[in-house]
């Protein structure tokens, strides 16, 4: 997985610099929808997939959006963080995040509804706090299957507000995840 980071970093690099290069304005209005638009799915495609598993992968994917927030002017003065929020923008781990809950829906609730029982296995107790929709986690021995989707989004899952994990489609589920995620992590 590492490889595969590296790769996605200095591909979005190459766009970052013909980004740099070709646009004469570093205001905010030019370089976030090129940002958005040309870096970002680069840095997220099929993440699900080949999501980074160690801290210096997760860290040199989002080292590529602070040097793009970094380019805008006007928020010199500002922390990353701080950046990313007056931006308004997520920072890639929650990205990854939202990624994984839509995914998850999509096998819970939505299109994919027939292979849930495959991935994923409800909890039967109906006592359940917080939404009724929960699913149960996995156990094994081996850490290397803790890091895969089915195991990584449960405990994201079950955290969910009902009002969230009980929306009748993917867009309202969209909307209220956007919501809801600010408190997750």
């Amino acid at each position: 997985m590492s490889w595969q980071c590296t790769l996605t970093v200095q591909n979005a690099n190459c766009i970052l610099g013909c980004i740099k290069r070709s646009m004469a304005s570093r205001a905010r209005e030019g370089i976030l929808p090129l940002y958005s638009t040309l870096m970002r799915p680069h840095l997220e495609y099929c993440i699900q997939l080949w999501g980074p598993q160690c801290k210096k992968d997760m860290d040199l994917l989002e080292w590529v959006q602070w040097r793009a927030t970094k380019m805008i002017i006007g928020l010199e003065h500002l922390s990353y963080e701080d950046k990313v929020r007056e931006l308004a923008l997520f920072s890639l781990e929650k990205r990854r995040l939202w990624g994984d809950l839509i995914a998850a829906f999509w096998y819970i609730k939505g299109t994919y509804r027939k292979d849930r029982d495959k991935l994923f296995s409800k909890v039967c107790c109906d006592r359940t706090r917080g939404n009724g929709c929960k699913v149960k986690e996995g156990r094994f021995r081996l850490d290397v299957r803790k890091k895969l989707f089915t195991m990584r989004v449960v405990k994201h899952w079950n955290r969910l507000p009902r009002e969230v994990v009980d929306a009748p489609s993917l867009e309202t589920f969209k909307v209220k995840l956007y919501g809801a995620l600010s408190n997750l992590i």
